[in-house]
């Protein structure tokens, strides 16, 4: 997986967290099983910015996330706050594949990497759905060229 230089413009969503003593092992780091519950929320605000899909939201229907794969690049301690880019690698019909990126709020050090398959699913009939249209979508799409 890739893992770019911290760069304001290169993710179209920036969330900042701060990390949390729960968070830690006890080296005084994020313990890696956290990373998952940062990128999901990252995702999550993401996901409400697009308004087309946050509306559907309300109207039961969701992502599900079919698969998350994560890069552990360096450890995170305490006290800290991170910056989470998020930004759409490919839409599908029905699916998206996201990629996010985590730097230290301090010195935007690069610590990990995720790649996240979700499937938009009506929640009434429990099956996938079409993704509804998205107006400027390039807004939210990082650079091909960025995976080359």
């Amino acid at each position: 997986m890739i893992r770019p230089e911290y760069d304001k413009a290169l993710f179209p969503h920036w969330t900042r967290l701060s990390i949390r003593f729960r968070d830690l092992d006890p080296l005084n780091h994020v313990n890696n099983a956290i990373f998952s519950t940062y990128y999901e929320e990252a995702r999550i605000e993401f996901i409400q910015e697009v308004n087309q899909l946050a509306s559907e939201l309300e109207n039961g229907y969701s992502f599900v996330l079919a698969n998350i794969e994560i890069d552990f690049v360096r450890p995170v301690e305490y006290p800290n706050d991170i910056l989470i880019g998020s930004g759409i690698k490919s839409l599908g019909n029905s699916s998206i594949t996201s990629f996010q990126a985590i730097y230290t709020g301090d010195e935007k050090k690069l610590a990990s990497v995720a790649e996240a398959h979700g499937v938009w699913f009506d929640l009434s009939s429990q099956r996938p759905t079409r993704i509804p249209d998205i107006p400027n979508t390039e807004k939210y799409m990082l650079p091909n060229s960025l995976f080359e």
